[in-house]
This record gives C-alpha cells, sequence and structure tokens, in this order.
C-alpha cells in the first residue's frame, strides 16, 4: 500500500489532539495504531516512542526550547510548539534519527500544515538546538524542586507532595522510575493452563517472556506486535494487568464459594482474577458507572471464560439495598488521581490538579461510606489506587477507621510476595516523617523503607504503597478491612 502520510505528520496530529484539544493519550493512540496498521511495525513504533516520549518529557523540552528561542513555548502558536516538541524530543533521545532529518521534517511539517512564514524560525532554533544541546544548564539539586521538576518533567505541584512525604533520593527513584519504559505484565489464565505452558506457548507465537519476580503467575512479555495478533490472548490465556493490580487478589484471598461484589471494576481485571481464585465456586458481581465500561468488563470476560461472574451498570455512590451485608468481598478499587501509573499515561500529570486530587479523596470517602454497607459480618473490603497521594491513600484509611469502628485494619504480610513483606505498613507506622519516629525507623524511612514492626503485639500490616522504581510494578496502594463479626 502506498504511504500518504508520513509517521511525523501522524505523530504530530496525535500529539496535537493529546496537547491540544484534550484527548487521552492511551485511547487516540490505540486508534491511530489500529487505523494505520499497514504501516511496518518500526513505523509504528516510532509514532509510539515519539508520541509517548514528547509527552513524557514535555516540562523538559519546554525548558530547553526556552533557552533558544526569543518566543517562549507558552506564547509559541499551537502547531509550532508541538512540531518543535516533538522535534527536539528526536534530537535529544532519538540518537539513530540524523540531525538534518529531523530539521527538514520539522520545516516540511510546519508548511503543510500552514505556516510557511515560520519555517525559518522552526528550521533556526531546532538548528541551533542541535548544535548546542549538550551545553543546555539544569537547576541545580540546591533547588530540589526545581532540579526535580524539569529534569523528570514533573509538575512542581506533585514533585513538592512527594518530597513532604518521602525523602529526596526515594522521590528521585520514583521520576526515574515512572521515566522507564514500562514493560507488558500478564496474567495467566489458570483455568487454561500453568504458567510454565503459558510461557513456552507464547515463545511459540515469537513473544520474549519472563517470569515476573513477584508472582509466578505473572508474565512479562516483549518484542510483540500487537496483542490481538496472538492466538494465546483471543483464547482467553491471559489477561493483560499489572502485577500490583493482581496483588489486590492475592491479599484478598477469598475462600471458595465467597460472594464478591467489584463495585468499580471496569476493565476487569481484578473480578476475573477472583472468579478465577474461587475455582469456578462462589459468584463475582463486576460493576462499573457506564455502559461502555460495562462492555469493556464483558469482552474481557468472554474471552477469558469466567463462567461464576457476571457484569452490572451502577454507581458506586448510589446505595443499593439488595446488597446489604450480603458480601463476603468487596472489592472498591476507586477513581483515583492516577499518580502511579504516570509512566503508562504521561498526559495524565499535566491534566491532574491539586484540587482534583483532594476532591477525588473526598469522593473516595463518599464511595466507601457507600460500599461498605454491603460487607457481610466476618467479610472483606479491599480497597485500592493507582496513585502516590496520602490524601487518598494512608489518609482515607485512618479516617474509614475512625468512622466505621466495626471495621479493622487485617494483617496483609502473609499474602504478599516475601520480598514487599517489609513495605506493608501499620496505621500507627504509615506517617514516614513522623517527628516521634525512633531512630531505627528514620533511618528506614531515608532508604525508602517504611517502619518495621516489632512483634505479633504490634497493630497488624494491613496496607502497603508500592512505588515505580523502588518496586518493580506501578504506583499503586492496597489495603485490607475486616469488618467485625457481631
Amino acid at each position: 500500500m502506498t504511504k500518504t502520510i508520513s509517521e511525523r505528520e501522524i505523530a504530530f496530529a496525535t500529539l496535537y489532539e493529546i496537547t491540544e484539544n484534550g484527548v487521552y493519550s492511551h485511547v487516540i493512540l490505540g486508534e491511530v495504531l489500529n487505523k494505520y496498521q499497514y504501516l511496518e511495525k518500526r513505523e509504528r513504533a516510532f509514532i509510539t516512542r515519539v508520541v509517548e516520549g514528547t509527552l513524557e518529557h514535555q516540562i523538559e523540552l519546554d525548558y530547553i526550547l526556552d533557552q533558544f528561542s526569543k518566543t517562549k513555548t507558552r506564547k509559541m502558536k499551537p502547531v509550532i510548539r508541538c512540531i518543535l516538541r516533538m522535534s527536539v524530543y528526536q534530537l535529544k533521545y532519538m540518537d539513530s534519527v540524523p540531525v538534518h532529518a529531523v530539521c527538514n521534517e520539522a520545516v516540511k511539517l510546519a508548511v503543510k500544515k500552514g505556516f510557511s512564514g515560520l519555517k525559518g524560525f522552526v528550521n533556526g532554533v531546532l538548528r541551533n538546538v542541535a548544535r548546542s544541546l549538550d551545553q543546555v544548564k539544569y537547576p541545580g539539586k540546591e533547588e530540589p524542586l526545581r532540579y526535580l521538576s524539569v529534569r523528570y518533567s514533573m509538575p512542581e505541584w506533585i514533585v513538592k507532595l512527594w518530597l513532604d512525604a518521602y525523602s529526596f533520593e526515594v522521590v528521585e527513584q520514583i521520576l526515574q522510575g515512572l521515566q522507564e519504559k514500562r514493560p507488558l505484565t500478564v496474567r495467566c489464565n489458570p483455568m487454561q493452563g500453568t504458567p510454565e505452558a503459558l510461557k513456552k506457548r507464547l515463545e511459540k507465537e515469537g513473544v520474549t517472556v519472563s517470569v515476573h519476580p513477584y508472582l509466578k503467575e505473572a508474565l512479562i512479555l516483549s518484542d510483540l506486535d500487537h496483542l490481538s495478533a496472538l492466538e494465546s490472548f483471543r483464547d482467553g490465556a491471559f489477561q493483560v494487568q499489572d502485577v500490583s493490580s493482581m496483588l489486590v487478589g492475592e491479599v484478598a484471598d477469598p475462600a471458595k464459594g465467597a460472594k464478591v461484589l467489584d463495585v468499580c471494576a471496569a476493565p476487569g481485571g481484578k473480578s476475573i482474577h477472583i472468579a478465577q481464585l474461587l475455582d469456578g465456586t462462589g459468584s463475582v458481581e463486576a460493576r462499573d458507572l457506564t455502559e461502555a465500561k460495562a462492555e469493556l468488563i464483558r469482552e474481557n470476560v468472554k474471552r477469558c471464560k469466567a463462567e461464576n461472574l457476571t457484569v452490572k451498570v451502577a454507581d458506586a455512590q448510589c446505595e443499593d439495598p439488595d446488597w446489604k451485608e450480603q458480601a463476603d468481598l468487596v472489592i472498591a478499587d476507586l477513581p483515583c488521581s492516577g499518580l502511579g501509573v504516570m509512566g503508562r499515561k504521561p498526559d495524565l500529570k499535566y491534566r491532574m490538579t491539586k484540587e482534583d486530587a483532594l476532591q477525588l479523596a473526598e469522593l473516595q470517602r463518599q464511595m466507601l461510606s457507600v460500599v461498605k454497607n454491603y460487607v457481610a459480618p466476618g467479610g472483606t473490603l479491599m480497597y485500592s489506587t493507582c496513585t502516590i497521594h496520602r490524601a487518598e491513600n494512608e489518609e482515607n484509611v485512618k479516617w474509614f477507621l475512625k468512622e466505621f469502628p466495626e471495621f479493622e485494619l487485617e494483617e496483609i504480610r502473609p499474602y504478599l510476595p516475601e520480598v514487599l513483606r517489609a513495605d506493608a505498613q501499620t496505621l500507627s507506622g504509615c506517617d514516614a516523617k513522623d517527628p516521634e519516629d525512633t531512630d531505627a525507623q528514620k533511618s528506614r524511612s531515608e532508604n525508602g523503607q517504611l517502619p518495621e514492626t516489632k512483634d505479633t503485639a504490634a497493630p497488624p500490616a494491613g496496607m502497603i504503597q508500592l512505588l515505580p522504581g523502588v518496586h518493580a510494578c506501578d504506583g499503586f496502594f492496597l489495603a485490607k478491612f475486616r469488618k467485625k463479626k457481631r
């Protein structure tokens, strides 16, 4: 098929939709790659890297451009700003792309988009950047907030949020982790075979497979074109799911025959995992707010052949009297700021605000106030988010236990991979910067570790905050509550 559009033009159009029109990156990028499936794998990989890389490094790219352009990026015409950003990304992070190709293609794009009068400006700025890129002066570590924000392209309010909670070294680890290549992690469907058998099947399909260090049923895939091309995926032999999300099912540890309700289930990974852990017994009802989200769950349920799972459209903020004290297990993976998954959704850090995050913390409290009523005496409530924000995580746990004393945290360390057990938190030890910490606890906190539980009489370690760069997974938080028996 004859190409009528270049990879750079596709990348530009995609970036423009994200940065100027507010389209979600993971949504439009998926649509674009599907639309241009006829392109070679190498060409589609180029589009993906330019789009994701430019978004991921946007603050740094603007910082560089502002040193070489008299017109600052915030005052540039949106089309020119977008072209220059993606071009500087190629110059700085894609060594295999020749400088002349970057500059020439940028000029062509400017002309094609109706800005022929600015082609000299575009060419001049990029040539200057290319000549002097290694001379760019960055903020020093004596300005920790500015240094981390520019170096890792993270808005200052998020950097400050984390510096208030963790040491400088841990925050830098988190930021580095968010910029590392995100692996595709999948969970083996035990109803169709063992992880070992799935690994062999995938390797026969040409996929490179390794076992995740945390869970044997979690496999890391690479060197694949797209999932739908794999027969094993179409057959439901595995479900795409980060290992942090898998831990919800592992820690919940549902008993055979349990009645389970997942109140915010899309795309269905946790619900399907729980259904498979039940081994065909009991029942799981997976809910979400819209028909579109419910249909997404249904597609995955059908593919994975989870027979003991039903799907329903429902609002987690609205009381359902039919479920009052009926659930042995409630999964509440609630809407959150998503600060733990910005490595997969880089545009999220530019959309989210401090005020938005606090509003989400309040929304989570409203939902918890409703869904806790569905838990039967002696039953379990799993609360989780994919963020790194104490207001949404540890502070919500404290609030919940104070407001609803019929619940208590349950020890989770026996259900965690051994390598994570030391990082499980007690309620009294969840403040990493508590001035009343002992010297030993302070030392652990400075090294990115959480306070130790000294003996079996200590409060249960009922929650864990996972950090990208520190742990081998996305940023994620989970807590396990048990409702006391009457």
